[in-house]
């Protein structure tokens, strides 16, 4: 079992920055996919970035390509997302992922394990 507690959320206004952090723990995970999604009101959840947590390559959504930035720490066992120029369109649900368990990185089905999701709430 692996467990993700996101952290970071909040109301910011537009143009600002966040930086959402996931903790992790449990089994060892050091050879997982971790990734970023968001779930906007009303709408499916989409992919933002994943990482490969033992070789720290990434992959980003084209639209978060530029603005947001995933990293992860091992002394901390932590994943994060820095998201800068927020807009009210980036409003939603955050989540962390891990454990990728079929090709595709960008559907959230492929992932075996979830947090609990942090809200992040841009005004403009």
């Amino acid at each position: 079992q692996v467990q993700l507690v996101e952290s970071g959320g909040g109301l910011v206004q537009a143009g600002g920055s966040l930086r959402l952090s996931c903790a992790v723990s449990g089994r060892s995970f050091s050879t997982m996919i971790m990734a970023w999604f968001r779930q906007p009101p009303g709408k499916e959840r989409e992919f933002l970035a994943a990482i490969n947590w033992s070789v720290g390559k990434t992959y980003y959504e084209s639209s978060a390509k530029g603005r947001f930035t995933i990293a992860r720490d091992n002394t901390k066992s932590a994943v994060y997302l820095q998201m800068n120029s927020l807009n009210p369109e980036d409003t939603a649900v955050y989540y962390c992922a891990a454990d990728l368990q079929g090709l595709s990185p960008i559907t959230p089905t492929n992932y075996k394990y979830w947090g609990q999701g942090t809200q992040v709430t841009v005004s403009s």
